[in-house]
């Protein structure tokens, strides 16, 4: 089973902690992570692209000259896509881009996203962030200290003074461990996990 060292506040090792080699030590396979991150940013689409076809737009109810006689083209509404003003063909409409891939692959993706962090060394255990009272100024000394900048951090519970701390800080994201995604975990460069979440983590992959 594999260990983390555990530090605290001030950057000092003050234990360690074991990793479920089912979480923290499976195949990474890119093109499964690729396939979890597509469907997140695909699922964030809005899809809300509209036009107005020919029943949509204004005008129209009346035949805009007479059928015979004016040597042009024959028109029964203003709303044709051939005038000015008149409705889209073929124009988009709202829709959902969202899928979803089965719950055996977004669960292993999970895994493979946490491997990854512990093989590049970019997974750091913390034992507590708790400011009091808030305070900016702290907790930057303290992503010093954990030799750190661009950061996911995973708490086991809401901890609003870290939150508050934490918000003005670019390249930050304080996430609980339910809500821990493949795509924050690759988008941000260390992972740091609060201890209680390393167990909350582990339960929930291998449940």
């Amino acid at each position: 089973m594999a260990t983390a060292d555990v530090y605290n506040m001030d950057g000092e090792k003050v234990s360690e902690t074991n990793l479920a080699d089912e979480v923290f030590d499976v195949p990474v396979k890119q093109h499964v992570l690729h396939e979890m991150v597509t469907m997140q940013l695909t699922n964030r689409r809005a899809g809300t692209a509209a036009t107005k076809g020919r029943s949509n737009v204004r005008g129209g109810g009346q035949k805009p000259y007479r059928q015979k006689g004016t040597g042009r083209a024959r028109a029964g509404t203003r709303r044709s896509p051939l005038w000015r003003g008149g409705g889209v063909v073929f124009g988009p409409s709202p829709r959902s881009y969202g899928y979803k891939v089965p719950k055996r692959v977004r669960r292993q993706a999970l895994k493979m996203a946490l491997t990854s962090k512990l093989q590049d060394k970019a997974l750091i255990v913390v034992d507590r962030l708790d400011f009091e009272p808030v305070k900016t100024k702290r907790f930057v000394e303290v992503m010093v200290a954990l030799k750190t900048r661009r950061a996911l951090i995973v708490t086991d519970r809401k901890i609003e003074s870290l939150e508050l701390s934490s918000r003005n800080v670019p390249d930050v994201k304080v996430l609980r461990s339910e809500g821990l995604n493949v795509y924050d975990i690759l988008r941000f460069k260390n992972l740091i996990l609060l201890e209680p979440s390393v167990k909350q983590v582990a339960e929930r992959l291998l449940s």
